[in-house]
């Protein structure tokens, strides 16, 4: 099918792709004489700089075709990743939500009846009672100046992380928590080699290959890493010293690349690469969504059997003395 015949049909699709009205410019620009790439440069906000390279590389070799089924493959299994992280953080996020309800439920409506009634009663009340009593009273006290501290902090905290030094200290420790980095450090290692072999098999230079997928990755540590690797490839060193060298891609990283520059497949390595990540970011998607939602349900229940006992245990002693009496 010719690329204006495919570009006028993709007016008359229905969904969330590409609109209408940008589909028609592409196909006007077309039509008056424009390569696809330079048409697509106009939308910035629709065609990333990826997109664009990769087409125009396509154009020059001949293989825009090809071009094109590579990109879909690539933004498929972006979307395929991005939907698996979201599942699996699904089920945390419910559990939490349900708990700290739970927890607010009780401390400010149940709780407060049964502190109502030991009050009237001349008994002392156990430990673990006078303590949600005193939890009880400051949170019924001081809630306003607790909510209002609760705001400050958050905007104190998104000033600072949204800053360039707050951003590149968080992105530095999601790289190394324990168990973030599990799911952080294969997504964006995926990220880097799928992107760059992508771009590399399309004929994109080097240089260029990696300025554009500085920009895919949204992590500023990395960016740094790639900026840093690509002044030491414009000075005429291998790929794969440049990247040891800033210490934050791995050794499985760094290897697989020696071995592509050595047999002189580079994009290959970069695809086995890109499969290994997303292979090992699967697997500890299931571990860690494994581990943290029974911890949950226990922090959750540890909490609340607390505050159980704490009432039983006062009305156990409530009971016992008037007994006694």
């Amino acid at each position: 099918m010719p690329l204006t015949a495919s570009l006028s049909s993709m007016i008359n699709l229905e969904g969330s792709g590409v609109p209408a009205a940008v589909s028609e410019q592409l196909l006007h620009d077309v039509r008056e004489g424009h390569n696809l790439s330079a048409a697509l440069a106009k939308h910035p906000g629709i065609f990333p700089e990826m997109y664009v390279n990769m087409i125009k590389a396509g154009e020059s070799g001949g293989s825009l075709v090809e071009v094109l089924l590579r990109l879909a493959e690539h933004y498929e299994r972006f979307a395929e990743v991005r939907s698996k992280v979201t599942s699996a953080l699904v089920y945390p996020a419910f559990v939490i939500v349900l708990g700290f309800v739970l927890i607010f439920v009780f401390m400010s409506f149940i709780l407060p009846r049964f502190m109502k009634i030991f009050e009237g009663m001349k008994v002392t009340l156990p430990l673990s009672t006078q303590i949600l009593q005193g939890l009880s009273n400051f949170f019924a006290t001081w809630w306003l100046a607790v909510l209002a501290g609760i705001v400050v902090v958050f905007f104190i905290l998104r000033g600072y992380l949204s800053s360039p030094r707050g951003r590149e200290w968080l992105h530095g420790w999601i790289l190394q928590a324990p168990l973030i980095k599990k799911i952080v450090r294969p997504n964006l290692f995926g990220q880097f080699a799928g992107t760059l072999g992508q771009l590399l098999r399309s004929g994109v230079p080097v240089l260029t290959a990696l300025k554009i997928t500085e920009g895919v990755v949204q992590n500023v540590v990395l960016q740094e890493a790639i900026a840093l690797t690509r002044e030491g490839v414009t000075d005429g060193k291998t790929l794969a010293k440049p990247l040891a060298k800033s210490g934050v891609f791995d050794k499985l990283m760094v290897d697989l690349i020696h071995i592509g520059e050595q047999t002189g497949d580079i994009p290959a390595s970069l695809d086995n690469l890109a499969e290994t990540y997303e292979n090992e970011l699967e697997s500890n998607l299931r571990t860690v969504t494994t581990m943290i939602g029974p911890i949950l349900i226990v922090f959750i229940a540890a909490v609340v059997a607390f505050m159980l006992v704490g009432v039983l245990q006062a009305m156990f002693k409530i009971t016992s003395s008037i007994g006694a009496s």
